[in-house]
């Protein structure tokens, strides 16, 4: 096991409550055996770790003279934590969904819009079995119709990918509008769905064009079969006069289909709504001075600035890796440098360090600040039924498919889903990261460098952020190939050290990607960055900002 490296901003050295508390429950004060204490192990302290479905107890009220119990409430904490409150749980098994619909089911029945919420994401997951879609969007719009933000915007992503119901990116939109709390008459909106509009009437308007080709060749084939009927001999019993009439009928038959999908497809087309289209005129960039407690740009408050580097690069049981810690390093260091980061570097880390690392998160971040977590090392893949879940495998990694001592992605998410911090960020540069989420690629709102605009930037600063920017997707990415670093290291820090003002994490992604594909291609490889939403971890169409200091600050 390699010794981890943290950086001299100890801001992470607050109690450790949750180990802590775990070690103290492990306790014996039995009468003659006052010294003996029993540590917990680290298995204990990683299933302390793990969020899990938790069903916490009623509480004691009083009406007047009456007092009565409140019914049992559900929230998702840590197993530790859960204890702690004495509410009941089962221990880390989310793999039945009837498990964790006992839980939460319940309290979503009697209009609880977080349980709602809580409930259509185990049927999306599927937990154990395929993901019900249907049901998934029954319970969305009932959280929605409370205004639930989460609901409202994985409701966009399912109509984003057609998954539930038909395929409607403008409904899609729409959904995200309401999620972002944004209004109709919105010019970044208007800006969008009219792109989008445009985009699907040009769809439709080829749709029609091809059903009118093939409604002009079935006409034209039966004109050719009536012809030969009409003139053909008088001979009922000829196989001949009966196989053009056959045809015929089938080619009728045809033709009402490709007439009626024609039907549908305009029909379609009427429903698209027109938007006005205002030009608007944006200011340029203000200055950025830095603060002690935070950054301001103007009249905008982006708060603290935190990040989780993890590199690991020699591992124990797996073959070593080239870059990770010379990405991870020179990443920790512009971060804090350049904009201001309070950063937190492992390198080399094993299992229980990440997971503590993510938990003790829980105790630093507050509802204003933003945290980037970047990951650089080993990742693998395991199929479940129609899903894959990803992880990364820290330094004390077993090889597959033995997983014991694996970082799962469903832990990360959880953790994220929990944490106060309003603007959060995963980075991974690993095989198969872009499984940390099961979101479509990102639909943007808006068009062009939104970092300029103004408008943009004050509509997303508010809502809260869950966003992965991943190296590869679901597949395998190379590790060398960038002078030193990996390729999307390399360009990561290529473009983070060129900024010098205020630049979003999309338009960081655009600037980076081609770039990666091409330098990867120089290298006989195919990758392709992606960039999407963390889902079920509390993403509301917000964003994540880098501001690099100004000159002198």
């Amino acid at each position: 096991m390699k010794i981890q490296t943290v950086s001299h901003r100890r801001w992470w050295l607050g109690f450790r409550a949750v180990v802590a508390l775990i070690a103290l429950s492990a306790c014996s004060n039995t009468p003659g055996n006052e010294a003996n204490t029993i540590p917990a192990s680290s298995e204990d302290v990683v299933a302390g770790l793990q969020i899990v479905d938790c069903l916490l107890p009623g509480q004691l009220r009083k009406l007047g003279n009456m007092a009565y119990m409140s019914p049992r409430r559900p929230i998702k904490t840590t197993a530790a934590d859960c204890r702690i409150r004495g509410g009941e749980y089962v221990a880390y098994d989310r793999a039945d969904y009837k498990t964790a619909l006992k839980v939460w089911l319940p309290s979503a029945e009697q209009g609880d819009a977080e349980a709602q919420l809580s409930v259509g994401e185990i049927f999306e997951k599927g937990l154990g079995t395929d993901p019900n879609y249907e049901v998934a969007i029954f319970w969305y719009k009932k959280a929605a119709e409370q205004g639930n933000k989460s609901a409202l915007f994985n409701l966009g992503t399912l109509y984003e990918q057609g998954l539930g119901v038909q395929k409607d990116r403008l409904q899609a939109i729409n959904y995200y509008r309401q999620a972002w709390g944004m209004p109709e008459d919105s010019l970044i909106y208007q800006e969008t769905a009219q792109r989008e509009q445009q985009d699907l009437r040009a769809e439709l308007a080829a749709q029609i064009k091809v059903k009118d080709q093939q409604m002009a060749l079935l006409d034209k084939q039966m004109v050719s079969l009536k012809k030969q009927l009409s003139t053909a001999k008088v001979a009922s019993s000829s196989a001949s006069e009966a196989s053009p009439a056959a045809e015929l009928a089938t080619l009728q038959q045809l033709l009402k289909s490709v007439n009626d999908d024609r039907a549908s497809v305009e029909r379609r087309l009427s429903t698209i709504p027109r938007l006005r289209t205002p030009a608007v005129s944006l200011p340029s960039q203000a200055q950025v001075p830095i603060r002690a407690d935070g950054i301001k740009v103007g009249d905008m408050d982006f708060g603290r600035y935190y990040a989780l580097v993890i590199g690991n690069r020699d591992y124990a049981m797996l073959d070593d890796l080239e870059t990770p810690l010379n990405d991870a390093k020179e990443i920790g260091q512009i971060l804090e440098k350049q904009y201001g980061f309070q950063v937190q570097l492992l390198l080399n880390s094993d299992r229980l360090t990440v997971m503590q690392a993510i938990n003790e998160l829980h105790s630093v971040l507050t509802e204003n600040d933003n945290l980037l977590i970047y990951y650089a090392g080993h990742g693998s893949m395991v199929n479940v039924g129609d899903r894959d879940t990803g992880y990364w495998l820290p330094v004390n990694a077993d090889a597959p498919p033995n997983d014991a001592y694996w970082v799962s992605n469903e832990f990360v998410s959880n953790h994220l889903g929990r944490l106060q911090a309003k603007r959060i960020l995963v980075i991974a540069d690993s095989c198969y990261g872009g499984l940390l989420s099961s979101a479509p690629d990102q639909l943007f709102l808006g068009k062009g460098r939104e970092s300029d605009n103004p408008e943009y930037v004050k509509y997303k600063l508010p809502r809260k952020s869950r966003l992965l920017m991943s190296s590869g997707g679901d597949k395998p990415v190379i590790d060398e190939g960038g002078d030193g670093h990996s390729v999307f290291a390399r360009e990561l820090i290529k473009a983070l050290r060129s900024n010098t003002g205020l630049i979003s994490a999309p338009d960081l992604y655009a600037q980076i990607k081609e770039p990666v594909i091409h330098q990867a291609a120089l290298n006989n490889f195919v990758q392709e960055p992606v960039y999407k939403i963390i889902k079920g971890a509390g993403h509301e169409v917000g964003d994540f900002f880098f501001i690099s200091k100004s000159k002198g600050n």
